[in-house]
């Protein structure tokens, strides 16, 4: 994918490895916005999100993988677009020990009983930075 764009700048990634919470926003089947709070890891040029299988965000993902995703703090805004990709098994060793050191948390252990876990992965086409398309 040529139009991926790899890093949002130097002064944005310090902010990536120490914040906690991230707002994620996929669409609903009748076009509607589903948004929701969720913790992550950005490695490998990439948003990487722990999730049950049966959450209404992988639902929307399923059937439409565009996704925003906007860091707290209105005062400087960081907002990804990209497209999201579901992965239900052999989580890559390095994120799953990223969630661990950020966490303190097993992203691929079950939350509740009989459901699975996911790992979402995000791929950034595009940035917006302080109001700034990049």
């Amino acid at each position: 994918m040529s139009d991926l764009v790899n890093e949002p700048g130097p002064d944005v990634l310090p902010r990536l490895a120490e914040e906690k919470n991230v707002w994620l926003c996929t669409v609903r089947p009748d076009g509607s916005a589903h948004v929701t709070p969720v913790w992550f890891v950005y490695q490998d040029s990439r948003w990487w999100i722990g999730s049950d299988d049966s959450s209404v965000k992988v639902r929307n993902i399923r059937k439409e993988p565009r996704v925003s995703l906007a860091l707290e703090d209105g005062r400087f805004p960081v907002v990804a677009e990209g497209d999201a990709s579901l992965m239900r098994e052999g989580f890559p060793h390095q994120v799953v020990a990223a969630f661990e050191r950020k966490y303190g948390w097993d992203v691929s252990a079950p939350t509740r009983p009989g459901s699975g876990r996911v790992l979402l992965e995000v791929h950034v086409r595009r940035w917006l930075l302080a109001g700034t398309a990049q």
